[in-house]
């Protein structure tokens, strides 16, 4: 029986293709220096971590149509950056140097309770670290401990609550 020589073409074509594909999706790293960059995604606008060496990072091209702003929609908190609400981006080292953080510091952070729903902000608060709110934007009640509270790893807001919180953080 003899093959037909048009599918063998066809075939060899798809599976060409394929391969050429399979080749463009591998994951490019961008070098800068002797550490390489990191693409960090919140997919479908979902919290995530990706976890570096580094103290501190930056932005370096977001890839969102989602502004990523740090403290809202990316941060960096012991030895990981995160990402929320549909920012994607691409960061580097901006410090540097390998570890946590030394000391800790402030920072600025707007956490949303919305729908009334529980919502956990992360901050990177620490073992040491102190919040405080420094101005209510809800008119539902901002009470520490009913409806607002922190964690090491973040700040949690409840049943309405809306407010700008100062992070002390303590490493």
């Amino acid at each position: 029986m003899m093959s037909n020589p048009g599918k063998a073409s066809l075939s060899a074509i798809a599976a060409f293709v394929i391969g050429i594909s399979l080749q463009a999706a591998a994951p490019v790293v961008h070098a800068q220096g002797p550490r390489p960059n990191v693409y960090c995604a919140s997919n479908d606008n979902r919290f995530a971590r990706c976890p570096v060496a580094w103290r501190d990072a930056q932005l370096i091209r977001q890839m969102s149509q989602v502004r990523c702003v740090r403290g809202q929609t990316w941060g960096f908190d012991r030895g990981s950056i995160w990402v929320d609400r549909g920012c994607r981006a691409e960061f580097a080292d901006a410090r540097g140097g390998w570890g946590p953080p030394p000391g800790g510091g402030s920072v600025q952070i707007r956490c949303e309770s919305s729908g009334n729903s529980y919502r956990l902000c992360p901050a990177g608060v620490g073992r040491g670290g102190s919040v405080r709110i420094v101005r209510q934007l809800s008119s539902a009640s901002c009470r520490q401990g009913d409806s607002w509270g922190w964690q090491p790893n973040g700040i949690w807001v409840n049943r309405g609550c809306r407010a700008d919180f100062v992070v002390d953080r303590r490493y």
